[in-house]
């Protein structure tokens, strides 16, 4: 019997399968990240990443070379839903996750195992996902007990600039990196090194390593994309 799947999933998991740290250091990283989770999606290896964190995924996803054969036989044995692809495909197996997270209904995604391992193209092309027009609209994070990121754009539907709320603990990293082109109008609160209506531009690395000074931090966006990096204190 397959799991069944709240419709819509509002909070999805997906595990890809990078590194994924213990679950006790992703709850002291970032108090509340799991909380809410309607549905867990595995990319290939993450079955087994999420498995060992207390997860029993509701889909599978993926080419399954990265998974050995046991580990299939148990997700299928265990209900979940498996969606096995081509290894001659366009999509990576976490492309792939992000797109039945979507299909789920998913309005908030968080995913873990983006980082690490032996590719760092593969980590690159997942940073990348965050831009995926199917997640237009999607409160989406990539999450490892040292970083999280997400992805800010500008214009708002309504042609307007776009505030992100960035709360957490004060003496936090937070790195604003324009994304695929120069960011402008950015306006920080709650950061040492304010910014005040002005660009990042590609190249300069002037929007790194700020801190937060307040728990209540935000960052205003009037247009481009900038790529938020944050690091627990």
């Amino acid at each position: 019997m397959v799991n069944a799947i709240p419709v819509p999933a509002r909070h999805v998991l997906v595990v890809a399968d990078g590194d994924v740290a213990p679950r006790a250091a992703l709850d002291e990283a970032w108090p509340g990240w799991s909380d809410g989770i309607g549905a867990v999606v595995a990319a290939d290896g993450g079955y087994a990443r999420a498995v060992a964190l207390g997860f029993t995924p509701d889909v599978l996803v993926g080419d399954l070379d990265s998974l050995a054969p046991d580990m299939a036989a148990a997700a299928a044995a265990a209900g979940t839903r498996i969606e096995r692809f081509s290894p001659a495909k366009d999509e990576s197996d976490a492309e792939l996750a992000l797109l039945e997270a979507v299909a789920l209904g998913a309005e908030r995604v968080t995913v873990l195992g983006a980082f690490g391992g032996a590719r760092l193209d593969h980590e690159l092309a997942n940073l990348w996902l965050l831009a995926h027009p199917r997640l237009a609209g999607v409160d989406s994070v990539l999450l490892d007990a040292g970083a999280r990121a997400r992805l800010v754009a500008a214009p708002g539907q309504d042609g307007t600039a776009v505030t992100q709320p960035l709360p957490g603990r004060q003496g936090a990293i937070v790195s604003l990196l324009p994304f695929g082109g120069d960011a402008e109008g950015v306006t920080t609160a709650g950061l040492r090194y304010p910014l005040r209506n002005e660009p990042l531009r590609v190249g300069p690395a002037r929007g790194l390593s700020n801190v937060r000074v307040a728990a209540d931090a935000s960052v205003t966006l009037r247009s481009g994309r900038l790529l938020v990096v944050e690091r627990p204190a």
